[in-house]
């Protein structure tokens, strides 16, 4: 697919998904929420790809949905726009589920749903300089497609007041509430270790390491509970993985995972 308002590129084991529209502040259309789609699609298929990293060309992340594209979607019936916000709410699950770590890297602002892009990759870093809004009420909608990540990352109490107030909060207060992790002057430099890091690990480990978080968040504790990650732990030591790791570990050499880089 020939990209317009997207760049994917990959450099070793990452892939880098970066959002190309400068002149808009990246605020995204349904383009580009196709072309996320296909992209993800491709980083999925890729058993090369080990992370990925998301992030944008220009000042700002992204100031949410492109006003062109709003004005379009307010011009049709409810049944195409069910269509419509269907296709947003698949680039979030997509994100979210994709079984390869995923970093968001977030300068300038993150506002409506790019809030919900750094809310649903497992790392979020920004810059002192970074700010983020929660801004659909302001003109008279709701951040609802965005709003099962968003409450998860932040919780429901600090959700509950941005998403009514449309404040717009800093990047202090978003570490503070969860919705990034690290606060860094230098996004590039700053990825890099934690990129290492995980191209150091165990890509079957890793991947599924993530779907136990996505399958146990929120679960109760009960007898279901415990047998699944009573069996989640028991399938992964008797993988093939899972078997190099312990003997690596054990026998004092690096696994074999590290030799492909």
């Amino acid at each position: 697919m020939a990209y317009q308002a997207i760049d994917l590129s990959i450099t070793g084991h990452v892939a880098y998904l970066t959002l190309n529209r400068p002149e808009v502040h990246n605020a995204f259309d349904d383009r580009m929420i196709a072309e996320l789609l296909a992209a993800l699609g491709a980083v999925r298929g890729n058993d090369h790809v080990r992370a990925l990293v998301l992030q944008s060309n220009g000042k700002n992340f992204s100031a949410g949905a492109d006003l062109g594209w709003m004005r379009s979607m307010a011009a049709k019936d409810y049944d195409e726009n069910m269509a419509d916000a269907g296709e947003l709410s698949r680039l979030m699950q997509e994100l979210d589920e994709l079984p390869k770590p995923t970093i968001a890297l977030v300068q300038g602002a993150a506002f409506g749903g790019a809030v919900g892009l750094a809310a649903c990759c497992d790392i979020a870093l920004a810059t002192p300089a970074s700010s983020f809004c929660l801004s659909e009420v302001k003109i008279g909608l709701i951040p609802a497609v965005i709003s099962p990540y968003v409450m998860r990352a932040m919780g429901t109490r600090q959700a509950r007041r941005y998403m009514v107030t449309a404040e717009r909060f800093g990047a202090g207060i978003a570490q503070q509430i969860g919705l990034v992790h690290d606060v860094v002057d230098d996004l590039q430099t700053a990825v890099r270790p934690l990129l290492d890091t995980l191209v150091g690990n165990s890509p079957a480990a890793v991947t599924a390491a993530k779907q136990l978080a996505l399958d146990i968040d929120q679960q109760p504790l009960n007898a279901g509970t415990r047998r699944v990650t009573i069996e989640r732990i028991a399938a992964i030591r008797v993988s093939a993985e899972g078997q190099e790791g312990l003997s690596a570990f054990l026998e004092k050499r690096t696994p074999n995972w590290k030799n492909t880089q």
